[in-house]
C-alpha cells in the first residue's frame, strides 16, 4: 500500500480546500452553459462538498475521542 506524507499545513488545510472547490464548481455549473459540463461540474461539486465534510467530521470525532500528543 503506497503511503503518502504530506506537511502538516497542507494535511490540515486539505478538506477546506475541498469545499472551497466545492462551491467553486457548483457555481461554476450555473453559468457554464456547454455540451454537459453543467451536469459535471454539479456533481463534481457536490462530491468536492462531501468529501470535504467527510473528512472535517472524521477528524473533528477523531479529535475528541484521543487526547492531544502536542
Amino acid at each position: 500500500m503506497l503511503r503518502i506524507w504530506l506537511t502538516k499545513p497542507i494535511y490540515e488545510t486539505l478538506p477546506f480546500f475541498y469545499l472551497v472547490a466545492g462551491i467553486g464548481l457548483l457555481l461554476a455549473s450555473i453559468y457554464l452553459n456547454y455540451w454537459y459540463w453543467p451536469e459535471i461540474c454539479l456533481l463534481g461539486g457536490i462530491a468536492c462538498l462531501v468529501l470535504g465534510l467527510f473528512i472535517v467530521l472524521k477528524r473533528r470525532d477523531f479529535r475528541t475521542e484521543k487526547p492531544s500528543r502536542d
